[in-house]
């Protein structure tokens, strides 16, 4: 199921698909390396390699792999960008509230990427 990662020991290495790319597209959760193969999302760790599967493939459908697999950054990213233009609308006359604007974009897109990541978990 999309979503369950299975852990693999680097003990029992060398399973690294020849045809994975390393990659920067998703989040690294502490891996030193990523990499993508399809669909398989394969994290590595110092002592293990972390591996789920995504519904869709971020490098060929961006958007759809926002909207199916992470959802929690494009949501988080649209509570940024609402609160910005809101921002922007109230204090475009005063500079002073520039700093102020950006501080709330990022509690807002902060709160939205939390909030929707702990729904996601109690639905899955």
């Amino acid at each position: 199921m999309p979503g369950d990662e299975i852990e693999v020991p680097k003990e029992i290495r060398e399973f690294m698909l020849e045809d994975a790319q390393e990659t920067i597209l998703g989040q690294k959760n502490g891996a030193t390396k990523q990499y993508r193969y399809g669909n398989l999302h394969i994290r590595e760790y110092s002592d293990k390699f972390l591996v789920h599967t995504d519904r869709i493939d971020p490098r060929q459908d961006p958007m759809g792999h926002l909207i199916h697999d992470a959802p929690e950054v494009l949501i988080g990213l649209a509570c940024a960008a609402f609160t910005g233009i809101q921002s922007a609308k109230k204090f475009h006359k005063k500079r002073s509230s520039l700093a102020s604007g950006i501080f709330f974009s990022a509690v807002s897109g902060y709160l939205g990427y939390v909030g929707t990541k702990k729904i996601k978990s109690y639905l899955e």
